[in-house]
């Protein structure tokens, strides 16, 4: 249903201000109503669609061997130090994944999907695609980090369902509601998957990007807006004003403190300089 809008703005190339992106936001759910959308906020628009597990292992991942090194070989550590639930993992694992995932939305089951929600939080590779329901949320992640080698756009992404035949690479929405770490609530998360059901290798995640470059026909869009860098610190002191913030997103101390530089040295700069 994107796909038209996908490519008006891949072939115009175009970048905004924030006003226009906010106009364009108002537009988009005026034309499509109230279908679910998610956004994605990258603080580089020349960065593709990658999950953090992409990022850190290099070739074929195959969903039992993924599912057995976070439960299995990790699980202990992890359920004694942070004091999560680790879903049980047996051999029988590995016949399930190979013979009776007929679907890819049959993966990950609940306990495991909140275990990996939590996990994706704090940093250990993942498959999971994290994204917002608030495009708010996603702005802020996209102009967050004061990028040294400044970048000069920002992207945010917007998703709507996929749809593939089994064997395909598609992309899954695995949904909001789950039980995990708070910080999913606070961003108003959402997480997909991309995989693929291969003969030899069974189950294995597939690669967002890849996706994107090869859109077919009857699949729903990913599209993207990329916003000039120049507005970060416009949009970032609109977004505070909203108590869209480090703290709000996140709740450590860390992010406190993150925060609390920000409005009593960013937005006040003017009146430190003497």
């Amino acid at each position: 249903m994107f796909r038209g809008l996908a490519m008006a703005l891949n072939e115009t190339n175009e970048t905004l201000d924030w006003e226009t992106f906010e106009q364009r936001l108002k537009k988009l759910r005026v034309d499509y109503g109230p279908s679910e959308m998610l956004f994605r906020g990258q603080s580089n628009s020349e960065w593709q669609l990658t999950t953090t597990l992409e990022r850190n292992w290099a070739g074929r991942v195959r969903f039992v061997d993924y599912t057995r090194l976070i439960c299995a070989n990790i699980g202990p550590a992890v359920k004694t130090f942070a004091d999560v639930e680790v879903p049980e993992y047996s051999p029988s694992t590995d016949v399930m994944f190979d013979r009776e995932l007929l679907s890819l939305s049959k993966y990950p089951p609940d306990p495991l999907y909140r275990y990996m929600v939590h996990l994706r939080h704090f940093g250990f590779p993942s498959p999971l695609l994290d994204w917002s329901r608030s495009p708010f949320v996603a702005a802020f992640f996209a102009f967050k980090d004061d990028l040294p080698n400044g970048a000069e756009k920002r992207s945010i992404y917007v998703y709507s369902k996929m749809r593939g035949a089994l064997g395909e690479r598609t992309i899954h929405q695995i949904g909001p509601y789950v039980q995990t770490h708070e910080r999913h609530f606070r961003q108003q998360c959402d997480y997909t998957l991309c995989g693929r059901r291969d003969e030899t290798y069974g189950w294995c995640f597939e690669s967002h990007q890849g996706v994107v470059d090869d859109l077919r026909p009857g699949q729903d869009y990913l599209g993207k807006f990329d916003l000039l860098s120049s507005e970060r610190e416009k949009v970032l002191r609109l977004l505070n004003d909203y108590n869209l913030n480090a703290f709000s997103l996140f709740g450590s101390q860390e992010s406190l403190l993150e925060t609390m530089w920000f409005r009593e040295y960013v937005l006040k700069k003017d009146t430190w300089r003497g």
